[in-house]
């Protein structure tokens, strides 16, 4: 496939796999969310997460992310504003009452649509993803043929795979969450604690380097 050998393929995707599972910003936030809102906010923030991986893939595979690695001034801009987004997030889920249905938000048929957006939103502009895919996915390309090809090829496995784990954390979290909110008070404080997450991930996220 575009010059990949199948060897190297069953590397690449064990690798994704182990990533994905590796306790990070994205999981976490699913694993929160699926505690503290529900199935549905949790997949729908799966989904935006594993598909901001797309957005990833095409830079590295243009060369965009290579530009960011060498502006300083781009990856401060691109981490905070991912640190505030972040942020924002947190504030949202402090100051909840804890007033959620079993399906997710008030109202829980429109619980998914609004995650996915936060989601690809805090997947995009973490300038930390986009280094990581310009320093892992070309490590797995043949270099006798279209490296743009190739790299836009395993970003897409690296999706998939992703969106399998995202998406096994929101189930199995949500099924817990529910089950979780049917004892008084305990909604509210999985949304603190969502809350806190969140901070946590906003400092890692600013204070990292490149």
């Amino acid at each position: 496939m575009f010059g990949l050998a199948p060897a190297s393929l069953l590397t690449f995707m064990a690798t994704a796999m182990f990533l994905a599972i590796a306790p990070g910003p994205d999981n976490l936030g699913v694993l929160s969310l699926g505690l503290s809102r529900g199935r549905r906010a949790a997949a729908g923030f799966a989904f935006g997460c594993a598909s901001g991986c797309l957005f990833h893939t095409v830079l590295a595979a243009v060369g965009v992310s290579a530009l960011i690695a060498a502006s300083p001034s781009a990856f401060l801009a691109l981490k905070l504003a991912g640190a505030a987004y972040l942020l924002y997030l947190a504030s949202k889920a402090l100051r909840s009452n804890g007033g959620v249905s079993l399906q997710g938000e008030q109202g829980g048929d429109d619980a998914f649509l609004p995650y996915v957006r936060r989601g690809i939103l805090a997947n995009v502009i973490n300038p930390k993803v986009a280094l990581f895919f310009l320093a892992f996915l070309p490590q797995f390309v043949n270099g006798q043929y279209d490296a743009g090809a190739q790299i836009m090829v395993l970003g897409l496995l690296f999706t998939v795979s992703a969106m399998l784990v995202f998406q096994s954390i929101a189930l199995f979290s949500g099924l817990i969450g529910n089950w979780l909110r049917q004892r008084q008070g305990v909604s509210l404080w999985l949304d603190r604690l969502t809350g806190l997450l969140f901070i946590g991930l906003a400092a890692r996220l600013a204070l990292a380097q490149r």
